[in-house]
């Protein structure tokens, strides 16, 4: 096929990681604890959650290898690694197990075929829609990373920290406007 298949997937994947991780290496460890808001994750539990969250997707997809999540323990499974996120730990090994967990599942996603991708999983009834493709269900996970990195960069901007890729950007313009004076 000529769409995104497994080794862009895991591509992307690793980009979005590596973003992850160099703001969980910018923000100061004595600012893990900070906690936005009463009811929200500190900045460690989130960096915990987005290191651990793909095995949800290995669960359904390499280990089970369902075709309906009929009958699926998503709570059982959301459960385990909830209780993994209050499991105390220092930067260094919140940072370690980033770097673990999403190459871990990088690895998986670059074994996998593009048949493998285009085999639609029902959903319970009710639910909409009433089937995704693996390939949809798959990138998920890049997405779900991508929406508590948002969370972890409007912390950094609270810390006093511009994100990296903010600053980026900046030099860009910066560059661009150079150049052309």
């Amino acid at each position: 096929m000529t769409y995104y298949g497994p080794k862009e997937i895991a591509a992307s994947l690793r980009t979005v990681r590596n973003n992850t991780i160099t703001i969980a290496e910018e923000i100061p460890g004595e600012h893990y604890g900070f906690q936005p808001a009463p009811g929200t994750r500190t900045v460690a539990e989130t960096l915990v959650h987005i290191a651990v969250m793909s095995r949800v997707p290995e669960q359904i997809h390499f280990i089970e290898r369902r075709n309906t999540l009929v009958g699926f323990d998503f709570f059982g499974i959301v459960g385990k690694l909830a209780a993994e996120q209050q499991v105390p730990r220092s930067k260094a090994e919140i940072l370690d197990l980033l770097r673990a967990e999403g190459e871990r599942y990088a690895l998986l996603i670059e074994g996998i075929d593009d048949a493998f991708l285009a085999e639609r999983v029902e959903y319970p009834e009710g639910m909409f829609p009433p089937a995704k493709t693996r390939f949809e269900m798959l990138i998920s996970a890049k997405e779900h990373e991508m929406h508590h990195r948002g969370q972890l960069m409007l912390i950094q901007r609270m810390l006093g920290i511009t994100p990296h890729l903010t600053r980026r950007m900046q030099e860009f313009i910066a560059a661009r406007q150079a150049a052309k004076a």
